[in-house]
């Protein structure tokens, strides 16, 4: 498995609006925002906020991979191991991803992120068909 980086951290926030704008403040551009979560970037680093409601995940980090095959490999390999996995989750934005908890407790994601190209190509392709 090789990992391209670790792309983000996602934290607990009370008030996903006023957390959003606060990191906006702080030089960070926001990606998504909805009433349970918002995704925030700054450079190819993100910051996930998450509203105690938000059933999906809690506070955990996130590698990134380039190749969504990747996250099959890893998945397949992990899942040999005694770690607990989450099952893997095709997101509306294209990524794809899965997450497992260290021997100490701490949750992980292994994270599929389309590369800009890969993501025109896909669309441009979208317009052709």
């Amino acid at each position: 498995m090789e990992l391209k980086r670790l792309g983000h951290v996602a934290i607990c926030v009370n008030d996903i609006a006023a957390a959003a704008k606060f990191y906006q403040n702080l030089g960070m551009n926001l990606v998504w925002q909805d009433s349970d979560w918002a995704y925030l970037k700054a450079g190819n680093d993100g910051l996930a906020l998450l509203s105690p409601d938000y059933d999906q995940a809690g506070p955990h980090f996130g590698f990134v991979f380039d190749h969504r095959a990747a996250i099959d490999e890893a998945y397949a390999k992990l899942s040999q191991e005694d770690i607990k996995l989450t099952e893997i989750h095709e997101h509306r934005d294209g990524t794809a991803s899965f997450y497992g908890r260290d021997p100490f407790g701490n949750w992980f994601e292994y994270l599929y992120e389309p590369s800009e190209s890969n993501t025109t190509e896909t669309k441009a392709t979208e317009l052709v068909a």
